[in-house]
Order: C-alpha cells, then structure tokens, then sequence
C-alpha cells in the first residue's frame, strides 16, 4: 500500500512536467515504412498480378478419329492371316481367312485404317464376336497426328480454350530435344469409362490405365506444326527429334490453366 501512494504521489508531482516527449528512434521509423510499401505492394499484386498453374495427366500420341476392335462375324479356326501389323488398308480389306462349318469366311476391315495389333494366328480357334485386331482409322499417311490426354474429372472445367500444351514423348529424350507443343483443340463434356478409351484406342489395357484413379475426360490436343523438323511438330529445342512420331506412343502432358489473381485464392 505504502508503494502505490509513492506511485500516485510521483504522478501527481509537477517537477517533471517539463521532461521532453521522446519519440520514435529513426530505426523505427524506417521499419514502419518499410512494412508500409510492403503491404501496399502486396496489395496492388494481389489484385492486379497472375499467377499461373497447369495439370499434368497422362497422354497418347493418336490419329484425331482413334481406332477401333475388329471382331469375327463368325466362329471356326484362322488359316491364314492376310494382314500386317503396320499395314495401311483401306475398307473392307481382307484380315483374316476362317475355316467355318459352312465353308470359308473373310474377316474385313470395317473402316480404312492401320493395322495396330493382330490378336490372331493360324491355327487358332476362334468365336462369333473375339476381337481379332485393332485398327486405327487413318487413311493417308499425311493424317496429322493429335495427342488425347486424359484428364482428371475435377481439373476439366479449369482448361481454357486453345490453352497451351507441354508433351514429355516416352521415345524421345526430353534433355536432347526438349518437349512436343500443342494447343487445346476440344474438351469432352463428360468423364470416359475404360470401354469407352479402351474403344477409342482399340487397347482394353490403356483404357484399364487411365481409369486406375477415376473416370478421367479427354482432352483432344493439336500439334504445333513446324516445316523446320524432321518430326513435322515444333518442339522446344531447335530441331526435335531426328525422327518421325507414330500413334500410339505414350507422353505426359502439362496443360496450362487460365491465370488467376492472387485476390481469387481469398475471395470464396
């Protein structure tokens, strides 16, 4: 009790009314400014600046039409197998010789393409429906090649049009030629099951691979053109590969999303 009467007391006491008033150090007004322009210009970024994202999903090199599973319209055994892995035919071309119980069949391509698989030898015994090749439709050789990726169902709606496309190719290495660029030519409205890619590609296992974490969408990319490589695409490097790209080969893909203001990220 006797310290707080001191306290009160000493308050009270006019001997130092005349005391100057000391005033922030010059250290901390420096700091204050500081902090000042720092969150002005934070604010200006955070509605005026972008910032930009992409999705990453897996990706194949196609024709823009996919393939198809050529299937036997008849049961019996294979006696001759007239096309080539590889080979370009046009419709209604011979595939497949079948001995049946009412004679001999021709299995035919169903639409001009290219052979991409054949699941069936001589000798073998086959049913009404097996599926007996895999076909892509592609008529000419000067078809330009597309790249299907396949991305998640949440990430769709966020790709813009015509937004820009990095692709990782499997067969090419990425630290000598660098990453195939495309566009975003079209994005499907609705998620693919494994049937449905597994139809489109003419691959039940690519269709099993693409789904193994949901029903993606497809995204259909167009490559950039280049007279200057020898690929025919352009490529982040100079020349790309010494070679041409086949369908059917695997890539990963980077698409970039529109840009958004860091503002967004807060606002709900």
């Amino acid at each position: 009790m006797q310290f707080r009467q001191q306290a009160l007391a000493k308050l009270q006491s006019a001997e130092e009314l005349d005391l100057p008033v000391r005033f922030a150090r010059p250290q901390g007004w420096l700091v204050l400014c500081v902090t000042v322009v720092v969150v002005a210009a934070a604010s200006v970024w955070a509605v005026t600046g972008s910032v930009a994202s992409t999705v990453g999903a897996s990706a194949v090199l196609t024709h823009g039409e996919g393939s198809y599973i050529l299937q036997s319209p008849v049961a019996g055994q294979v006696t001759a197998v007239v096309a080539q892995e590889g080979e370009r035919l046009p419709a209604d071309s011979p595939v497949l010789r079948v001995r049946t119980a009412d004679g001999d069949s021709v299995v035919r391509t169903v639409a001009a393409g290219r052979i991409t698989a054949l699941a069936a030898t001589i000798g073998q015994i086959i049913q009404t429906g097996a599926n007996v090749a895999a076909v892509e439709k592609v008529a000419h050789a000067s078809d330009p090649l597309y790249a299907t990726v396949y991305v998640p169902a949440e990430n769709a709606a966020t790709i813009p049009a015509n937004a820009a496309v990095d692709l990782t190719v499997s067969s090419v290495p990425t630290q000598t030629y660098g990453v195939l660029r495309g566009h975003v030519k079209a994005v499907d409205r609705s998620a693919e099951s494994a049937q449905q890619i597994a139809a489109f590609l003419g691959d039940s296992q690519l269709g099993e691979q693409f789904t193994k974490k949901g029903r993606p969408v497809a995204v259909l990319v167009k490559l950039d053109k280049s007279a200057r490589t020898k690929s025919g695409y352009k490529w982040s490097s100079a020349d790309g590969p010494p070679f041409a790209l086949t369908s059917m080969t695997m890539a990963s893909a980077s698409i970039r999303l529109a840009d958004q203001r860091p503002l967004d990220w807060l606002l709900p």
